[in-house]
C-alpha cells in the first residue's frame, strides 16, 4: 500500500458535490455517474456533436490546426458553475476532479511526447496566482505519467476575454498571443484546457506548435460547450 493509499484508508476522501464518501476518488459513485460525460457522436477534430461522429461542417470549411479534440464532459451544470470557481475564486480542489475525468476521457487515446498547458499571461498568473489550466495539467500528467512541458510557450499578448466575441474577431483578438522557443520537430504534444468553446485560442496555439516543428496536436479538454438545442 504507497502513502496515498495508506492516508485514503484513514481519512476517506468526501465527495467534492455532495459530501458524501468518496474513497480514493474526488466523487462518490452517484455524483461521478451524474456528469455530463460528453460520449454522444461528435466531430473528430472538434468534438462538437454529429450525426454518426462525421466531421463537423465548421472543420470541413476551415480545417483548424489542431488534428483531434478529446472532451472529458460537456459544460452543463455542475461544470458551469465549478469552473468558475476554480479559475476566478481560487477553488483548487477541483482541478483533481477535471484532471481525473480528463484521465478516464483520455487514458486510451494516443500516448503524446508531451503534455502541455493552455499558457496564461504572466499578468493574469500574478492576478490569480495561478494558471488553472497547469493545475489540471499536472493532474492528468501525473495519473498517465506523462511529461509536463512548463517551459517551451508562453503567451506574450495578454489578450482582452473572448466571451461575447464573435468568431472572426476571436480570431483577430488571438492573433500572435502565443510564442513557442523549443523544437518540437516530430513531436505529438497534446494541449490541455479546461473548456472548448470556439477553438479558437486552441487552434492559434496548434498553429504556433505547428510552427516549432509539432507533427501532431491533439486538444485534451475537460469540458466542451455544445450548440444550444431549443
Amino acid at each position: 500500500m504507497n502513502i496515498r493509499s495508506f492516508l485514503d484508508h484513514l481519512a476517506p476522501r468526501t465527495c467534492l458535490l455532495c459530501g458524501d464518501t468518496a474513497g480514493a476518488r474526488t466523487l462518490c459513485p452517484g455524483c461521478r455517474d451524474s456528469l455530463p460525460w460528453h460520449r454522444a457522436p461528435q466531430c473528430p477534430r472538434c468534438a462538437t456533436p454529429t450525426p454518426g461522429g462525421a466531421v463537423c461542417g465548421a472543420c470541413l470549411k476551415h480545417s483548424p490546426a489542431f488534428d483531434r479534440t478529446i472532451a472529458a464532459l460537456a459544460y452543463a451544470f455542475p461544470l458551469d458553475r465549478m469552473i468558475p470557481r476554480l479559475k476566478y475564486h481560487g477553488a483548487l480542489a477541483v482541478a483533481p476532479l477535471l484532471g481525473e475525468c480528463l484521465t478516464e476521457a483520455c487514458r486510451t487515446q494516443p500516448r503524446p511526447d508531451r503534455l502541455l498547458a493552455m499558457p496564461l499571461h504572466a499578468g493574469r498568473i500574478r492576478e490569480r496566482g495561478f494558471n488553472h489550466a497547469t493545475e489540471i495539467a499536472r493532474d492528468v500528467a501525473k495519473r498517465l505519467q506523462l511529461p509536463l512541458d512548463r517551459d517551451s510557450c508562453r503567451r506574450i499578448r495578454d489578450t482582452p476575454p473572448q466571451m461575447g466575441l464573435r468568431h472572426d474577431a476571436r480570431r483577430r483578438n488571438l492573433r500572435g498571443a502565443f510564442a513557442c522557443s523549443t523544437d518540437l520537430g516530430g513531436m505529438h504534444v497534446a494541449v490541455i484546457d479546461d473548456v472548448m468553446t470556439t477553438g479558437t485560442s486552441l487552434n492559434e496555439l496548434a498553429a504556433t506548435l505547428k510552427r516549432a516543428g509539432a507533427r501532431e496536436v491533439s486538444c485534451w479538454v475537460a469540458a466542451r460547450t455544445l450548440p444550444y438545442r431549443g
